[in-house]
Order: C-alpha cells, then sequence, then structure tokens
C-alpha cells in the first residue's frame, strides 16, 4: 500500500491486520515535515519507523521535493537534478529498489470533483474538462509539448545511468488525466507510443513503467493487449490497480469491482506474464465516515483507508484464484 511516510498508527496498523507487509510511500517535505529523501538520515529514518512496525518500504512514489526546475528546464535544474541523484543514491544503499515517477509539469495528477456518489453513497473524484475549460495557469508555469520532451529526455540521460548504479527501477507514470494541453501546460505520457518513444530513447533496466491500468484505459488503449507485450519485453516494474468509467475528456473512480475492467483477466496476465513486482490498489472511494477533502493532488483524495481495505482484500482474493489455476 501507499502509505504515509510520516508515522500513522491507523492507517499502518490496519495495513498489517489485513496482511499488507510491503510499503511505498512519498517522503515529500510538506509531508513529513523532514528534509526531503536526498537526506540519507531523513530516507534512513522513514525506512526504520516502517520496519519497528513490520513494514518493508520498497519504494518512492511521486514528487519527493519540487521538480519544477527540472519539469520546466530551468536554469537551476542541474543542482536539482544532482539532488535527484543523490536520492537515488541514498535508495540503493538503503535497499529501496523502486521509484515509481511522472513528468506531469506544475499540475500533478489532477480532478474537478471530488464529491461524485459511487455505490451506496461512497465519495469518488472525476475529471470533467468542460470544468476547466478557458481556465489557464500563469504564464510562467506553461510549458510546450516539445520542450516537456526535451526536458524529459535530458533528465534521463542524466539519471538512468545513477538509477542502473543504485540498483533502482525508475518506472515511469502515465499522465493523469492523459489530455494535453491542462489549463494551458502540455503533457507528453498521454499513449502507450509515448512510452515507446521513451523506450526507443532509453533502452536501459533502469527505465521501467508503472502500469496504471486506469490511466491507460481512459487513453483508449487496450489494456490487457498493451500489459501483454509490456510483461513479455520485462519493462513493467510497478502496477497500480484502479478502474474508471468514461474516457480522458469525463470520467469518474469507481469501486475496484465496480468498473469495466475485468480484473480477474487483467490478474491472469499478471501472472501468466511472470510479473513478480509490487501491486498496489490506487484511488479508492472514501466510505461511510470519511470524507474526501478538496483536491489538492498527491494523497488528499482516493487515499482514505475504509476503500483501500476493501480494494486489497478483493485483490487477494482474486490473487488466491489465479494462483490456484496453476
Amino acid at each position: 500500500m501507499l502509505l504515509p511516510a510520516k508515522i500513522d498508527e491507523k492507517k499502518w496498523t490496519l495495513a498489517k491486520q489485513i496482511g499488507v507487509d510491503y510499503a511505498i510511500t512519498k517522503a515529500a517535505p510538506e509531508l513529513t515535515g523532514e528534509l526531503p529523501p536526498y537526506d540519507f538520515g531523513t530516507l534512513k529514518t522513514i525506512k526504520t519507523n516502517f520496519q519497528n512496525k513490520g513494514l518493508q518500504l520498497i519504494g518512492l512514489e511521486g514528487d519527493q521535493f519540487d521538480m519544477s526546475s527540472i519539469k520546466l528546464g530551468l536554469p537551476d535544474r542541474d543542482q536539482w537534478i544532482e539532488k535527484y541523484i543523490l536520492m537515488l543514491q541514498n535508495m540503493g544503499k538503503l535497499e529501496i529498489p523502486l521509484l515509481c515517477y511522472n513528468f506531469m509539469a506544475s499540475i500533478g495528477w489532477f480532478r474537478t470533483r471530488v464529491d461524485i456518489l459511487e455505490r451506496g453513497g461512497a465519495l469518488v473524484s472525476g475529471f470533467y474538462s468542460e470544468d476547466v475549460a478557458g481556465q489557464l495557469v500563469e504564464e510562467r508555469l506553461r510549458v510546450s509539448e516539445e520542450k516537456l520532451w526535451d526536458n524529459l529526455f535530458y533528465f534521463l540521460d542524466a539519471v538512468l545511468p545513477e538509477a542502473k548504479s543504485a540498483g533502482v527501477k525508475m518506472a515511469l507514470h502515465p499522465d493523469d488525466p492523459p489530455v494535453s494541453s491542462l489549463k494551458g501546460v502540455a503533457r507528453i505520457l498521454t499513449s502507450a507510443l509515448a512510452f515507446e518513444t521513451v523506450w526507443d530513447k532509453f533502452p536501459s533496466e533502469s527505465n521501467a513503467i508503472t502500469f496504471c491500468q486506469a490511466s491507460f484505459l481512459s487513453m483508449g488503449e487496450n489494456v490487457a493487449e498493451l500489459a501483454e507485450r509490456w510483461l513479455a519485453q520485462e519493462r513493467i516494474a510497478f502496477l497500480h490497480i484502479r478502474d474508471i468509467a468514461g474516457d480522458k475528456n469525463s470520467f469518474r473512480e469507481t469501486f475496484h469491482d465496480n468498473g469495466p475492467t475485468d480484473m480477474v483477466k487483467m490478474f491472469r496476465i499478471y501472472g501468466k506474464g511472470g510479473f513478480t513486482g509490487p501491486i498496489r490498489p490506487d484511488h479508492a472511494p472514501a466510505m461511510y465516515g470519511e470524507t474526501q477533502h478538496s483536491f489538492g493532488g498527491s494523497t488528499t483524495v482516493g487515499y482514505e483507508i475504509t476503500g483501500k481495505i476493501f480494494a486489497v482484500g478483493y485483490m487477494r482474493g482474486i490473487l488466491e484464484a489465479v494462483k490456484t489455476e496453476g
């Protein structure tokens, strides 16, 4: 599960009680009150805290510090890339083998509504392009697709060899939602073809994919065929499991068992494809007694614990059933 880097007795304890042994976390300073994980001591303490609760920290996810200079290609980006490399080296020393990252500039994963009713009145988020029609971020935060591609290649050229040296898989997450532009900000990782472009440029074992089912589904991709192909190429390092109803311009999240994706079929594909990496439930509904915060990205929406408990149970049930099929 994606769990808070700052000690959270409720979520950490419940995770253990439902059979979760492995943690992914976001250790950004705004969430921890500490230095970013390019500080060795900070990252070591976070890992130790998880260990003390019986959880093994196996990956970091998201922007672990302000990535604006890197993603927008600002004059000081090299000094921030050096800090990124320090973080990779720290991960290697602490045997944290996975880094789920994205290259969404200025606006991270994004939703326009957080109060949509799902089954039984549970609350989910959604994205509706008409809600943001005509809206623009300030000019200094805008970037073109061409510039963003250049910035991504510059970044990967610098960090992928360091990731390989550290023994860290960098698993690229697709843009969510996969629309370009969003409030005047270009997005480039909006199709399977975009991921092929990244692979063609950097065919490295440290260059991997976070296969977020619902993100690729929202692109209109055939997620079953795509998963089979990339698993055969050993390019998927991390699985995000969630579902949506709709398309990239208009969709809402669903319960894990209440969307259009054949989850059992997908888990069969992961098993037959030989996937042995981490798999986690992604966004889940807020259920009885829980509330969705106003959207601020990161873990403000879709990360209340009850929906995650349901998702883990559902996923474990499918895994056990698929295992018996041989």
